[in-house]
């Protein structure tokens, strides 16, 4: 893929997080592609369990947003740097909603062979995360 082909791709994936359209952006991947992720709880394998995957998020948050701050690209290797907002009302992880806003900073490291994505490792700040829905309590500095 061109550079010009790979930000075009990652712009209708952007597009599709906003949307929140799961089948959209499950159709950027290969048939056997990877998505190593922390709230997948570790990885998930294939179109029909990525989709699933960024179903559980659109459920968690409804308004789901997704801002892009950098794409990094180095031939078949692409980072994308941004921040993820939403709030609280569908549940999260198994746990009850808690209404609240979050907002947090997240880097997504991806594979690309013909035109889609094999391989995704996402990294977030869980631990704010976890701080911003009340699980965990954070110490006054």
């Amino acid at each position: 893929m061109t550079r010009e082909e790979i930000v075009t791709l990652f712009e209708r994936r952007r597009q599709a997080l906003n949307d929140r359209d799961g089948a959209a952006l499950a159709a950027h991947y290969s048939d056997e592609a990877t998505v190593d992720s922390p709230l997948a709880g570790g990885s998930a394998t294939g179109r029909e369990a990525i989709e699933r995957l960024y179903s559980t998020y659109f459920l968690a948050f409804p308004d789901f947003k997704f801002e892009q701050d950098e794409l990094l690209i180095d031939g078949d290797q692409v980072a994308q740097l941004g921040r993820i907002s939403g709030t609280d009302n569908g549940g999260f992880m198994g746990m009850s909603p808690t209404h609240r806003r979050v907002i947090f900073r997240v880097a997504l490291f991806h594979i690309l062979r013909d035109g889609l994505i094999v391989r995704e490792r996402r990294i977030y700040d869980f631990t704010g995360l976890l701080i911003q829905v009340g699980v965990l309590k954070a110490k006054p500095t």
